[in-house]
């Protein structure tokens, strides 16, 4: 590859952008951070326009951007200021790039040791740098790789050259002097989630949770001091430029807005704060204290391949011996929550007594979950408790009846008594009949059915059952 340097003179910042050019300056910037990877970039800026055709370019924007999404609108003048084009102009800043862009102008090359090429850059590839005189006459010269280019000094800017993405509009404008400009567009690569922290209290009984939102930054643009907003919820396609509306509102303990938005919610965050390009940025979403928490035991004895044919007698019979240990609570105002959650994973804490650090209990991944909706996390496998399940009998009879029968264990060796959910999936037919049981059961749905059984410190239990199918 060549090794060089592109050498600018001082003039060319005013050659790139003439008097009839309008640079912005920048005095509102807000973003709406989606959870699928885009977001919405408002900005407000103020430029100066003339009456008739204007050329105005807006630097510092995203790299990102659908073209496809861009709105300019003047709020001085609305009505008579008219885009007639619009171009989104963005490459990587690199010496292959800029070389291109000098085809065709002049240009002087510069070896290592001392020797000067001068002339109109024709064209290069990574072995060889071709130059000419005069592009009608000639001469042509052809300066090899070997010969070490250490410089090349350019003495004008080429037509259209831009070294970072930038906007541009021709923009036609009835009133002269300045202007206030809103431009709206889309871009890719920003997204957000949302983690939870919970600690939970010695008692087992309460949860004290905070919420954080993660902003993972890669679209290209750094957002300095900016209104944030986050919509939680499943986007089918990139929305439209919405328009301000009127939400009901909701407060939560944080200071953050979560208001209905269509079938979504959107988040206001209380502080403008500053996103860097390339960074995850963490901002308060929520605190609650004292959520009254249950702990369960549930224990799904079946593993269910699916490469077998469900009527297959050993189908199902193969056993799970781990009991699975979860925390559910509801996010009710009356529980000390009561605000929408965005989906985000949950990180389970509690205080070790003997030297009151916080040790990991589990974690979970939650779904956006509204208010007055239970969640169920699951923690992990309890040690102490163990399930054994086996099939006692299988009888065909008939074609079309099958008759089926299972033993269940459940062993506590904890110190104190215990009640495990044991969770049967029906999984063969949907037109069944418990035809006995050692215990009740709930049915769940239209396959599954619930037993819960008490366990003793240090006993087992023996649950039994027999299920008649019909296909």
């Amino acid at each position: 590859m060549l090794r060089f340097w592109v050498v600018f003179l001082t003039l060319l910042p005013f050659v790139l952008f003439a008097q009839d050019k309008k640079e912005s300056d920048e005095i509102g910037l807000s973003i709406t951070v989606y959870n699928q990877n885009f977001g919405v970039v408002k900005e407000v800026r103020e430029i100066e326009l003339k009456k008739g055709e204007n050329e105005v370019f807006f630097r510092d924007v995203a790299t990102g951007i659908d073209g496809a999404s861009l709105h300019f609108k003047s709020l001085t003048d609305p009505d008579n200021t008219i885009v007639l084009e619009q171009n989104f102009e963005f490459d990587l800043l690199n010496a292959t790039k800029l070389l291109q862009k000098y085809i065709d102008y002049s240009v002087r090359l510069t070896t290592k040791d001392g020797k000067v090429y001068e002339g109109i850059l024709l064209g290069f590839d990574d072995e060889q740098i071709i130059l000419t005189k005069d592009p009608q006459k000639g001469p042509i010269e052809i300066v090899t790789k070997k010969e070490n280019v250490t410089a090349i000094t350019c003495a004008e800017l080429p037509k259209g050259f831009v070294t970072q993405p930038t906007l541009m509009w021709k923009v036609k404008a009835e009133k002269e002097g300045k202007h206030k400009v809103k431009v709206t567009y889309l871009t890719g690569n920003i997204s957000w989630d949302a983690d939870y922290t919970a600690v939970i209290s010695p008692d087992e009984k309460s949860l004290d949770i905070g919420g954080w939102v993660t902003i993972r930054n890669n679209s290209g643009k750094r957002y300095e001091n900016a209104t944030i907003k986050l919509v939680a919820g499943g986007i089918s396609r990139a929305p439209t430029i919405p328009e301000q509306q009127e939400f009901r509102k909701g407060a939560l303990e944080s200071g953050v807005e979560a208001k209905e938005f269509f079938e979504y919610y959107l988040y206001a965050m209380p502080r403008k704060t500053t996103i860097e390009d390339r960074s995850t940025k963490q901002l308060e979403l929520l605190n609650a204290w004292g959520v009254k928490v249950t702990k369960s035991y549930r224990y799904y004895g079946a593993l269910l391949p699916r490469w077998l044919n469900p009527w297959e007698p050993s189908y199902g019979t193969q056993c799970n011996k781990k009991v699975d240990v979860y925390l559910s609570f509801v996010n009710s105002k009356d529980n000390n929550l009561g605000m929408p959650l965005p989906a985000g994973r949950v990180r389970v804490y509690k205080k070790d007594p003997n030297d009151g650090s916080l040790e990991m209990i589990g974690e979970d991944k939650i779904e956006h979950t509204p208010k007055d909706e239970k969640l169920n996390l699951k923690m992990g496998t309890a040690f102490d408790i163990i399930g054994e399940r086996k099939q006692t009998n299988f009888r065909r009879i008939s074609e079309n009846v099958f008759e089926e029968s299972f033993e269940i264990k459940l062993r506590n060796h904890k110190k104190e008594k215990v009640e495990v959910e044991v969770w049967e999936t029906l999984y063969r037919s949907t037109n069944w009949e418990i035809r006995n049981s050692s215990l009740k059961f709930e049915k769940e749905d239209a396959s599954t059915i619930k037993f819960k059984v008490e366990v003793e410190p240090d006993k087992e239990v023996v649950l039994t059952y027999t299920v008649l199918y019909t296909r």
